[in-house]
């Protein structure tokens, strides 16, 4: 029995590592990883156009045709500035939490912003608009983090409107 409850104290020490990196992760890093890998499957030189990722970017996954007698069209960067948009969405969620786990995760939002940045100034594979909105997506994540934080520890501390002079 002992040993029962021993695997389950483990499971829930396993879960809380789990939960605890999930909480620190910034979620807009996946879409970055996979616009990183198709960047780098793309070829193409860093100090030339960014024609090679563009063919890429532009591959359709999937059309729907519609009742006006056109089809709409899902391109793979759509696909990712979709999901960096859910994520952003999730990240907004996850930043109301005045846990440190949280602040850790407003700095590494910080260093995905960072990485951003860099990459869109420097490689020419990165100096589409796809990317460009990832990184406004990651500005705002890191704002948005920032601003829900200051105001949510202030409500908690009480500080603000009626509790001064």
């Amino acid at each position: 029995m002992s040993d029962q409850s021993g695997t389950r104290r483990g499971s829930r020490k396993q879960m809380g590592l789990f939960r605890r990196i999930e909480t620190i992760t910034p979620l807009l890093v996946f879409p970055l990883i996979i616009y990183v890998v198709i960047a780098v499957l793309s070829g193409g030189n860093h100090l030339g156009d960014a024609a090679a990722i563009t063919g890429s970017l532009n591959t359709i996954l999937f059309s729907v045709p519609m009742v006006s007698d056109v089809s709409w069209r899902m391109s793979v960067g759509d696909s990712i500035l979709l999901l960096s948009l859910i994520l952003l969405s999730i990240e907004i969620m996850k930043s109301t939490s005045s846990r440190s786990s949280a602040m850790v995760n407003h700095m590494a939002s910080m260093g995905v912003l960072l990485a951003c940045l860099i990459c869109f100034i420097l490689f020419a594979n990165f100096a589409t608009a796809t990317f460009f909105l990832l990184t406004i997506m990651t500005l705002m994540d890191v704002m948005v983090g920032v601003i829900v934080s200051i105001v949510s520890a202030r409500r908690d501390f009480g500080v603000g409107d009626g509790f001064g002079n």
